[in-house]
């Protein structure tokens, strides 16, 4: 879910006090990421910034300069093995564009979704984008409180640096500090190290070497890709096309009337979801903006990647 960049103020809130220092963590914690983390905290930021560019908001169009991408936020999900915090996996949070509070029903319930397919997996922290904190990422981070008591804060920087060979990534913890009198809750840095296993390495790897075998551009790859899409849709539509006609001839009287087909076709029909149902239009609604969102980021990519070899 993205959001302003300082929520607080969009509410007239006064901002937090300033909660980052350069000071490196005392927990003596030990951090492993995994690239599926990396992989979808870029591939929201993409989505968003890919929409949010699609839909051509106001500012743009009035001849002013182009708006900062929203920033956005989810939640990382690992294991603790005594001081060894092993993150594994992500998933998105709803915030509040305007008071900046999380949206606590989603969260539980997407909790409640990884249980299930994850037992071991319990949440660490959270993760936002921008290129440093900001005062009110205190907030959302003790708000995470209740759920982890000391969660953790994984900061992606999605500027592009062609000069920087380390990795984007920022991970914090809070800690108690008396500034001015007065104990704070602030962030400091941790290190951490890049843990991959075998299906990672393999995924990781393939996608590197990722490009068209004919040596094209990507917008060929693109344009194929799409191609096939569309064959495969006629495909499926002149299929269902000539089941439908003989189905007519059939109640007609034209055509014998065969049960042993029209208990395949019955079969096959109720693999299918009911296209009146509430939750099938608005996982229909979900695929669609899925898709145009990944259009316009494939189309933003093949754009860089041309700017930047020019």
């Amino acid at each position: 879910m993205s959001a302003p960049s300082d929520p607080a103020a969009a509410a007239g809130q006064a901002p937090a006090p300033a909660a980052a220092s350069a000071a490196s963590s005392s927990s003596g914690l030990t951090f492993k990421l995994h690239p599926l983390v990396i992989v979808n905290v870029s591939d929201h930021h993409t989505r968003v910034k890919a929409q949010a560019a699609c839909s051509g908001d106001s500012s743009s169009s009035s001849g002013t300069a182009a708006a900062q991408p929203p920033r956005v936020f989810g939640c990382v999900i690992g294991v603790q093995r005594g001081r060894t915090v092993e993150i594994f996996n992500s998933f998105e949070l709803v915030l509040d564009p305007v008071s900046g509070t999380l949206d606590r029903a989603f969260l539980e319930k997407k909790q409640e979704l990884y249980k299930k397919v994850f037992p071991d997996f319990y949440v660490l922290g959270w993760y936002s984008t921008g290129s440093d904190v900001q005062d009110t990422d205190m907030q959302i981070h003790k708000a995470l409180m209740d759920v982890n008591e000391s969660p953790v804060y994984l900061l992606l920087n999605p500027a592009i640096n062609l000069s920087q060979k380390d990795l984007p990534v920022t991970i914090y913890e809070s800690e108690l500090h008396v500034i001015d009198g007065s104990p704070q809750l602030i962030f400091v840095r941790s290190n951490y190290t890049i843990e991959t296993v075998e299906a990672e390495r393999i995924s990781v790897d393939h996608v590197a070497h990722l490009k068209p075998s004919d040596g094209g551009s990507a917008a060929t790859q693109l344009a194929a890709h799409l191609t096939g899409i569309h064959s495969a849709i006629k495909m499926l539509n002149s299929r269902v096309r000539v089941i439908h006609q003989y189905l007519v001839a059939m109640q007609k009287g034209d055509i014998p009337v065969d049960n042993s087909l029209l208990r395949q076709v019955s079969s096959l029909v109720r693999r299918l979801p009911a296209m009146e149902s509430q939750k099938f239009q608005d996982d229909f609604l979900m695929i669609i903006q899925e898709q145009r969102a990944y259009v316009c980021s494939t189309f933003h990519n093949i754009r860089n990647t041309m700017t930047l070899s020019s």
